[in-house]
């Protein structure tokens, strides 16, 4: 078994129900000390949902310092799972690695503790080779990913903004490969902002509607209108912005009653080509056209963000060509991520980890045969930008 493999399963067995780290961040720290990492556990939010950071670094060398030619590598990453989902569905216990047909699962192997295990081993081995390396190293885990994530990664981010730390790259160990690890990588993620719109009437009863004000009728027009609307054309690297309604709720639970306001869910995963404060505009701007009466409140919950082809998504393409021979994709579709908190700070960020057919389901699994690769990948980037500052 491999020494990734074997972190990887050491991590699952830890039930980290987000947002406990119930010790994973312990285990991780243990093993980078050594290697002269300095580990920093901050420790965020109320009482009853305490969330659990954790920041090491291991500093170039002196003289390497002295050259100023350092730079500093970030993985990121959440050591906190999903809840389960009924055990009784379960294969095997979901906090007992397992093997079948040559896969691992377990809850967390996809959704991040192999890509964790990952970072921990080829971290290992680059120091190993390049003990002096201008290449400066770090990991940022936190147990508030799968949760509110907001007393995680943007945290931390904060912090080391507060005493100066510069990061240069950053990969974030997400899921993001669909049949076989390395064949696509995520070097940006569509912004998300929400909006709880409340759209006022009148209420009366239903059979002398001249004495309300409806306002589910009063919002139809406005609804068509949002839905047919092109918010932007998207770009090389982005789809088309899209808005959706998650749910609408008007009425009293009575069939003669007209209700006194409708309640609308909706929410922008927008690109690059759009700003929260556009589609804000353009959205309020349909509203009061209509001449409705109503309140709106707004969650912004990430910025998009983009890191075009250069040095780090070059030596990750180069990295996965290496390992496996695969010419991987590079693409900004699905959900957000951490990425979209240390994107601000940190001009180059990809995601890259193993296969997500399985993330968050019943059976959680992945191959065991791609693990290793994954770890490799990780590895050989860390050399190509060694050699990179080193040249």
């Amino acid at each position: 078994m491999s020494r990734t493999l074997q972190l990887a399963e050491q991590l699952i067995t830890r039930a980290s129900v987000t947002p406990d780290d119930a010790g994973c961040q312990d285990i991780v720290a243990a093993r980078l000390a050594p290697l002269g990492f300095v580990c920093e556990t901050i420790v965020s939010g109320p009482e009853h949902f305490r969330v659990t950071n954790l920041w090491a670094k291991r500093p170039a060398s002196a003289a390497a310092k002295a050259q100023g030619k350092t730079q500093l590598l970030v993985f990121a990453g959440h050591t906190d799972v999903v809840p389960t989902g009924p055990l009784d569905q379960w294969h095997s216990h979901p906090f007992t690695p397992s093997h079948r047909d040559g896969r691992l699962f377990g809850r967390g192997a996809s959704d991040m503790k192999t890509s964790i295990a990952a970072f921990v081993v080829a971290a290992e081995e680059f120091v190993a080779a390049q003990p002096d390396s201008p290449l400066e190293i770090a990991l940022l885990l936190t147990s508030d990913e799968e949760g509110p994530a907001l007393d995680g990664t943007v945290i931390v981010c904060q912090a080391l903004q507060a005493r100066g730390e510069r990061l240069d790259y950053c990969i974030v160990g997400e899921p993001t490969s669909v049949e076989r690890t390395g064949d696509m990588i995520k070097n940006g993620r569509r912004g998300t902002m929400g909006g709880k719109l409340t759209v006022k009437g009148v209420q009366g009863h239903i059979a002398y509607p001249h004495l309300a004000k409806n306002p589910i009728h009063l919002f139809a027009p406005a609804l068509a209108e949002l839905t047919a609307m092109a918010w932007d054309a998207g770009n090389a690297f982005f789809q088309p912005t899209s808005w959706q309604v998650s749910n609408i709720h008007g009425g009293t639970g009575a069939s003669n009653v007209i209700p006194g306001a409708l309640v609308v869910d909706f929410n922008f995963r927008f690109c690059t080509e759009s700003s929260p404060e556009s589609l804000q505009q353009r959205l309020e701007a349909v509203l009061n056209q209509h001449g409705l009466d109503f309140d709106l409140v707004w969650t912004l919950g990430g910025r998009p963000f983009l890191t075009t082809p250069g040095t780090l998504v070059d030596a990750v393409v180069a990295a996965i060509k290496t390992e496996t021979g695969m010419d991987t994709a590079l693409s900004t579709t699905g959900g957000t991520s951490d990425g979209r908190f240390i994107a601000p700070y940190c001009p180059q960020v990809i995601e890259l980890g193993p296969t997500n057919a399985t993330i968050h389901k019943i059976n959680e699994n992945i191959p065991v045969a791609d693990i290793e690769p994954l770890k490799n990948i990780y590895c050989r980037v860390l050399h190509l930008l060694h050699a990179r500052l080193s040249a």
